[in-house]
């Protein structure tokens, strides 16, 4: 079971028309605003990486709207941790979970998934708040970021597993968020 306090939030490449375009993209821009505002919430940091953003456009509104205290991690390659500032801040926070969600599932989250698990860290892909422009390549990544180590979980249950227990102020939040 993972904890608040050695978790992580990364939100990848979430952007312009291709945010509009993927399968499922409705539920999936849905579930990855539940999981900013459970983060902040439960205190978790939350990174977040813009592809080419100059020509795929910003991170989509609604998000950016939820996202005011953090900054973009602009990026070409499609790994975010080919990134050195990226690094460098998912390092400086010491957390060894990762949550990962965002798009494309077999690009980007697959290639940033497979050298996170490289490099040690905890991935729990989140698969109802990842997609690709056809389902085909959204479950293709899926699978072989599976077969690379990561843990497959909803966004429910991964809200849950970090609150741990039905009372208090931050089960209230919680509860709120999850019906919405």
């Amino acid at each position: 079971m993972i904890t608040p306090q050695d978790t992580v939030l990364l939100i990848i490449d979430v952007q312009g028309k291709l945010a509009q375009i993927v399968h499922e993209s409705e539920a999936v821009e849905q579930n990855i605003a539940k999981l900013i505002r459970a983060a902040k919430v439960l205190d978790i940091p939350v990174l977040y990486t813009e592809q080419y953003p100059k020509g795929l456009g910003h991170t989509v509104e609604p998000l950016e709207k939820l996202l005011t205290d953090e900054v973009p991690y602009e990026k070409i390659a499609f790994s975010c941790c080919a990134d050195e500032n990226f690094m460098g801040a998912l390092r400086k926070l010491n957390r060894n979970e990762v949550l990962v969600a965002g798009m494309e599932t077999h690009v980007c989250v697959y290639q940033t998934a497979n050298e996170l698990i490289e490099y040690g860290y905890n991935v729990h892909l989140i698969t109802d708040a990842v997609s690709s422009r056809t389902k085909e390549n959204r479950d293709l990544g899926i699978h072989c970021i599976e077969k690379a180590g990561a843990l497959l979980k909803s966004t429910e249950m991964l809200i849950f597993e970090l609150l741990r227990i039905a009372k208090g102020e931050e089960f209230k939040a919680i509860s709120k968020i999850i019906k919405e």
